[in-house]
């Protein structure tokens, strides 16, 4: 199965891990990637922890677990390629929009990446 068909057709539970250029790890629950035609995968994101790590680190870890019994989901290994502050892409891509509890002035970006591996969520994939 592709991995877009994969994300679109299983649901589960997403951590995206980050660190900054000293190396304190940050990790934060995060939707299902969303796949871009050029082949990156972007997530949507506040400018908080997460956001502020990208800029001085551009790796990425994102576990998904997926729901039911046991152990089961992928390990992306993923790099910053680019990000853009575009509010009207923001309301195409997102799947369920409801950043109310943030408040109006919320600034949103789309933060794109390049996966670098792709491994179970247990074991080494060989």
């Amino acid at each position: 199965m592709e991995l877009k068909e994969y994300f679109e057709n299983t649901r589960g539970h997403g951590v995206l891990a980050t660190a900054d250029d000293s190396g304190k790890v940050d990790a934060a629950i995060y939707s299902r990637p969303h796949f871009m035609e050029d082949g990156t995968i972007a997530f949507i994101m506040a400018d908080r922890l997460t956001h502020a790590n990208l800029q001085k680190n551009p790796n990425a870890v994102y576990l998904f677990i997926e729901s039911g019994e046991g152990y089961t989901g992928k390990r992306l290994y993923l790099r910053k390629t680019s990000e853009i502050q575009d509010d009207d892409l923001v309301a195409q891509i997102c799947r369920r929009c409801n950043y109310t509890m943030y408040g109006n002035d919320l600034t949103r970006y789309v933060v794109f990446f390049s996966i670098d591996k792709e491994l179970p969520l247990v074991g080494s994939g060989s």
